[in-house]
């Protein structure tokens, strides 16, 4: 995907100047995770997966902030126990990661999602809802790589990197669930302020 590089500098530079006029506990965490690019906040999803031990697909505040530290997220323990009692909101001492996750994401707009979408709809193309290498052929051009036009890689080596750029850069699986590509959209998006710029983006990437 051409360009996400750049808009990763775009976002991490976004969010660091917001970052030090900010003062709501849980759009800090989520610009410290914007600081790590679009697969920022799929990281920390990652982490805390890594974390569930029991599957139970929650956490109480003793794993929640061994989970930010474990990430990486430079927050001190009064500001990440405000954060996990927003997110508590039935006091039970324990919150769902699913909820707190999407919560975290930036918000798209509706024509933004529907775009996202129709991109994850045509690489998925068994509509299993995982995008894979088999996914990838046909679909996804690996010729014009300049590493495959110079030999250096196989047309499925470009493959998997290409996926590998879904994914969290800790647990590369070669698969990315609708998740992970919302997820890692949702963190582009954050850095593209008109909707008209994201759409036209999309459908040139995807030749929608």
């Amino acid at each position: 995907m051409a360009g996400t590089a750049r808009h990763d500098r775009e976002m991490a530079t976004n969010a660091q100047r917001r970052l030090s006029e900010c003062t709501d506990p849980v759009e800090r965490l989520r610009l410290q995770c914007l600081l790590r690019g679009s697969s920022g906040i799929k990281g920390l999803s990652r982490t805390f997966k890594i974390m569930d031990d029991d599957n139970n697909r929650a956490l109480d505040l003793k794993e929640f902030l061994k989970g930010l530290n474990d990430y990486g997220i430079p927050i001190d323990k009064q500001e990440a126990t405000a954060v996990f009692q927003h997110f508590d909101r039935d006091g039970s001492g324990a919150i769902d990661f699913d909820e707190f996750l999407i919560a975290l994401r930036p918000q798209m707009s509706k024509a933004r999602k529907e775009v996202v979408m129709q991109a994850f709809r045509k690489l998925d193309k068994t509509g299993d809802g995982v995008i894979t290498i088999e996914d990838l052929r046909g679909v996804y051009n690996a010729k014009y790589h300049p590493k495959y036009q110079n030999g250096e890689w196989s047309e499925d080596q470009v493959f998997r990197t290409f996926l590998d750029s879904f994914d969290c850069p800790y647990d590369k699986d070669g698969k990315v669930t609708k998740e992970e590509f919302v997820n890692y959209y949702c963190g582009v998006s954050a850095s593209i302020d008109s909707d008209v710029y994201f759409i036209i983006m999309m459908k040139h990437a995807w030749k929608l």
